[in-house]
C-alpha cells in the first residue's frame, strides 16, 4: 500500500491518514511556497484522533480513489492535528464560522496559496464533497477576481474578530458583577438533571468550579444545590465510566446518559480538581470515589513511562461507537459468578439504561446510601457486592478490543493534570496523587523545556512544536500549585522563567492581553483566546498567573497586567457567565486579595502545610522569593490587604 508524506509524522491522527490515496502533507511553510509555484488552492483539513465524524469522512471520501484523484490533481492537501496545532485550528475555525455561522470537526478550509481562506465547512458527504471540489476548481479558473475579493473580506473579518476595546481607565471592580453574572446564568440551569437546560451536555468543569466558589462565599443555597445536583448526576450517569473510571467528553442528551464515548485528558484533569474541591464543601463520598477511580484510570491506561499522560481514548472500537463500554443482556449472562439480578438493578440494565441495538449503558440513578436503604441492606454489604460485580465486569471487558489511544503528550493538558492531582492531594492527602503530579512536572522539566522555552508536543520520544499561550499558562499555573504543596523552590523558579517568556513574546503592549502564538508566528493572523470554554481561555489563566506571581515576586507590573486584562472583558461578562467563569475567578481574587502566608525555617512536613493552602492563599517558603525575603526569623507570617499578624510558632488550626 502506497503511503503519503504523513507516514513520517508522530501524531496518531496524522498517521491514521498516512495510507489514504490522497497525497496528504503535514503543515509547513513549504506547502504554501509550492502552492504559489503551482498556482493551486490549498485544502487545510483539521481533526483529531478521537473524532468520530473525522473517521466517517475519511472512510467515505479520503479513502476513495475517485475523490483522491480530484484532490491530488487540483489541490495541495494538508492534514492538521488540531491538538498539535491549535493555532492553525483557531485561525481557520474563525474563517469557517464567519462563512457558515457554525464550526466543528472535521474542519475543511480551502485557501489561496498565501493561506487566506476562500471556502470551508465541516463534515461533507462524499457526493457533496466531490461537487465542492469541482465547483472550486471551476470558480478559481473562470472568476479568479471574485475568489481574491472574497479572500480579502474574510481576512478582514478574521482580523476584526481580534479587536479588543481597551478601556481608558480600569473599572472599579465590584461584587455586583458576580451577582448579576450568576443571576442571569441561573435562568439556564436544569433543575432536574443538573447542568444547562439544553443538549448536548458538556461537563464544563471550570463553570462549576466558579459556581462552587460563588455559592460558598455568598452562601447561595440555590447555586450550592445546583452544583451538587450536577456533580451527582454526572458521576452517576452514563457519561462516567462506571466500571473503569473517567469521564467521556459529553453526553448527547439532557440526562448525562449517552456519552460521546471518547475520553479526553483535559476533561478528566479538570474534573479531578472539581470533584476534589466539591468534596471539601459537601463531604460526599461519591466525589471521593470519583476522584480515586479517575486517577486509577489515568495511571492504568493513560500514563507514559516518562511520567506524562496521553491525550485521549477513541470513541470507536472496530468502527463502532461505544462498543467497548456497552453491554447486552446476553453478554452479561455469560459472565461466570456474576450476580445478574443485582447488576441489572444497580446499573440499570433496563429501560433507563437502554441505548440501541439491544445494548445498555451502565449507569446509576441514586447514591449507594439511597440504594442500600431501598434494598434493606447495609452500605458495607452493598460495597462488597458492587466491588465483586465491578471486578468481574472489568475483567470481562479487558478481553475486548480496546479503543484507540492517542499517545501524544501535550504540555498544556499534562499541566492541567498536575493541577488536578495537586488539588486532589490537598483535599485527600493521598501520597500517590503527589507522586504522579511531581513525576509529570519532571517530564515537563526534562523533556519539554528547551533553552528557556516550552515545547508543546511529545510523541514517540520526540519533542516538537514550540508551545502556545495555552501551554505556558497552564504550565505556570500547575507549577505554582506544585510549589505550594512541595516547598520545592525549582517549581516556582520555573514558573517565573516561563512567565518572563510570555511577557517577552506573547504580550500585547497596548491591551496587556496575550496572543495565542509567539511573536515569530507566520500565520495569516495572531489570535487571542478570550472566552472560557471546556478549557478556560488561555488569557484568563495567564491573567490569574500574573496576579499570583506579581504578589510572589513583588512585580507591580504583572499585577497591573492582570487587572488590565480583567478590565478588557469586564463590561458585558455578566451576559455570558459560562464564557467568563474563569475571568469570574480572577474577579474574586482581585476583589478579595490573596492571604500571603510565609513559612520561614519551620520544620514542617508537606501534609502539615496543607491547611494553609486554598484558592484564597499564596504560600511561600523561601527567602529567594521576594514575598518572603523580608522575614528572617523562624515562624509563620500571615498578611492580608497590607496588614500582617504577629508571627506564629506553630500551625494555626481551622485557618480558613
Amino acid at each position: 500500500m502506497k503511503s503519503n508524506k504523513l507516514i513520517s509524522e508522530t501524531s496518531p491522527y496524522l498517521l491514521q491518514h498516512a495510507n489514504n490515496p490522497v497525497n496528504w502533507e503535514p503543515w509547513s511553510d513549504e506547502v504554501f511556497d509550492r502552492a504559489k509555484k503551482e498556482n493551486k488552492l490549498v485544502l487545510i483539513s483539521i481533526g483529531y484522533s478521537a473524532c468520530h465524524w473525522c473517521h466517517v469522512m475519511e472512510h467515505e471520501s479520503f479513502e476513495s480513489e475517485e475523490v483522491a484523484a480530484i484532490m491530488n490533481e487540483y489541490f495541495i492537501n494538508v492534514k492538521v492535528d488540531r491538538e498539535e496545532r491549535p493555532d492553525v485550528d483557531q485561525v481557520y475555525m474563525t474563517a469557517v464560522q464567519l462563512m457558515t455561522q457554525r464550526g466543528g470537526w472535521p474542519l475543511n478550509c480551502f485557501t489561496l496559496p498565501d493561506g487566506r481562506p476562500v471556502y470551508g465547512g465541516t463534515y461533507f458527504p462524499k457526493e457533496q464533497w466531490i461537487h465542492i471540489l469541482k465547483s472550486l476548481v471551476h470558480t478559481k479558473k473562470k472568476e479568479p477576481e471574485r475568489v481574491l475579493e472574497y479572500a480579502q473580506k474574510l481576512q478582514e473579518g478574521i482580523a476584526q474578530s481580534e479587536l479588543i476595546d481597551v478601556p481608558e481607565e480600569i473599572s472599579d471592580f465590584s461584587e455586583e458583577k458576580l451577582h448579576e453574572m450568576v443571576l442571569r446564568w441561573t435562568r439556564q440551569f436544569d433543575s432536574l438533571e443538573g447542568g444547562m437546560n439544553k443538549a448536548p451536555k458538556f461537563p464544563m468543569p471550570n463553570n462549576y468550579a466558579f459556581l462552587l466558589q460563588y455559592a460558598s462565599k455568598f452562601e447561595s443555597e440555590k447555586v450550592l444545590k445546583h452544583v451538587e445536583l450536577t456533580l451527582n448526576k454526572m458521576a452517576l450517569g452514563g457519561i462516567y465510566d462506571q466500571i473503569g473510571g473517567g469521564f467521556a467528553r459529553y453526553s448527547v442528551d439532557m440526562l448525562w446518559k449517552v456519552p460521546h464515548f471518547e475520553k479526553m485528558l483535559y476533561d478528566n484533569a479538570q474534573l479531578i480538581s472539581l470533584y476534589s474541591k466539591a468534596y471539601s464543601v459537601y463531604g460526599n463520598e461519591l466525589y471521593k470515589e470519583t476522584v480515586s477511580e479517575t486517577v486509577e484510570w489515568l495511571e492504568r491506561e493513560m500514563l507514559d513511562e516518562t511520567g506524562a499522560f496521553y491525550s485521549a481514548l477513541d470513541a470507536d472500537t472496530e468502527g463502532e461507537e461505544g462498543k467497548f463500554y456497552c453491554w447486552t443482556e446476553d453478554e452479561l449472562r455469560t459472565i461466570s459468578d456474576l450476580d445478574l439480578k443485582f447488576v441489572k438493578d444497580y446499573y440499570n440494565v433496563n429501560q433507563r439504561g437502554y441505548w440501541e441495538d439491544d445494548r445498555y449503558i451502565l449507569l446509576r440513578k441514586e447514591s449507594d446510601k439511597d440504594f442500600a436503604k431501598s434494598k434493606g441492606i447495609t452500605e458495607e454489604a452493598l460495597k462488597t457486592k458492587v466491588n465483586s460485580a465491578k471486578n468481574l465486569l472489568f475483567q470481562e471487558r479487558k478481553k475486548r478490543i480496546a479503543p484507540g489511544l492517542d499517545y501524544k503528550c501535550l504540555s498544556s493538558w499534562n499541566a492541567m493534570t498536575i493541577k488536578g492531582l495537586c488539588d486532589a492531594f490537598t483535599v485527600f492527602k493521598e501520597d500517590r496523587f503527589l507522586i504522579l503530579a511531581r513525576n509529570c512536572a519532571k517530564w515537563i522539566e526534562y523533556n519539554q523545556i528547551r533553552a528557556g522555552k516550552l515545547m508543546r508536543v511529545f510523541s514517540k520520544n520526540e519533542t516538537k512544536i514550540e508551545a502556545f499561550l495555552e501551554d505556558y499558562a497552564h504550565t505556570i499555573e500547575a507549577l505554582i500549585s506544585l510549589y505550594q504543596i512541595t516547598a520545592e523552590l525549582k517549581w516556582m523558579e520555573m514558573a517565573k522563567m516561563l512567565a518572563d517568556e510570555v511577557e517577552a513574546n506573547f504580550l500585547n503592549e497596548s491591551s496587556k492581553m496575550c496572543y495565542f502564538t509567539a511573536s515569530d508566528s507566520n500565520l495569516i493572523a495572531r489570535k487571542m483566546e478570550l472566552n472560557d470554554n471546556v478549557i478556560p481561555a488561555s488569557n484568563s489563566i495567564m491573567a490569574r498567573n500574573f496576579l499570583k506571581l506579581g504578589h510572589y515576586f513583588r512585580n507591580e507590573e504583572w499585577i497591573s497586567n492582570a487587572k488590565q486584562m480583567l478590565a478588557n472583558v469586564y463590561e458585558g461578562m455578566e451576559h455570558y457567565g459560562s464564557g467568563y467563569s474563569n475571568w469570574g475567578n480572577l474577579l474574586f481574587e482581585v476583589l478579595n486579595e490573596f492571604i500571603e502566608i510565609n513559612v520561614v525555617s519551620m520544620n514542617l512536613s508537606v501534609k502539615d502545610i496543607i491547611p494553609l493552602i486554598s484558592d484564597k492563599s499564596l504560600v511561600s517558603y523561601h527567602n529567594e522569593i521576594p514575598m518572603t525575603s523580608t522575614y528572617s526569623n523562624a515562624g509563620i507570617y500571615i498578611c492580608h490587604k497590607g496588614t500582617c499578624q504577629a508571627p506564629l510558632s506553630e500551625m494555626p488550626q481551622d485557618f480558613f
